[in-house]
C-alpha cells in the first residue's frame, strides 16, 4: 500500500517537473537541471517521466531522456518482477 502510495506520489511530481520544465524553457527562465529530472525517474518516476516527454514533447531529442528513461522503466521494472518472484 505505501510502495503503491509513493509510486503514485513521486510519478506526480516527475511529471509535474516536467510540465515546469518545459514551461520555463519557453519563458527563457531559470531551468531544472537535467540531473534533478534524471534523479527523480531514478527513484520510482520513470512513467511520469516518460509521460511529461510525451505529453509536453519536452526533451524528446536528448538521447539521455529518449533512451535513458525507458532504460530505466525497464530496469526498474525487472527488479519489481525479480523481487514479486523471489518473495
Amino acid at each position: 500500500m505505501y510502495l503503491t502510495l509513493y509510486l503514485a506520489a513521486i510519478n506526480l511530481v516527475t511529471f509535474f517537473l516536467f510540465w515546469k520544465d518545459k514551461r520555463r524553457s519557453k519563458k527563457s527562465k531559470w531551468r531544472i537541471p537535467e540531473k534533478t529530472l534524471i534523479g527523480f525517474c531514478l527513484i520510482g518516476g520513470s512513467i511520469g517521466g516518460l509521460a511529461g516527454m510525451h505529453c509536453f514533447h519536452h526533451k524528446t531529442k536528448h538521447a539521455l531522456f529518449k533512451l535513458g528513461i525507458p532504460l530505466i522503466l525497464v530496469l526498474q521494472l525487472g527488479i519489481t518482477a525479480l523481487a514479486v518472484w523471489k518473495f
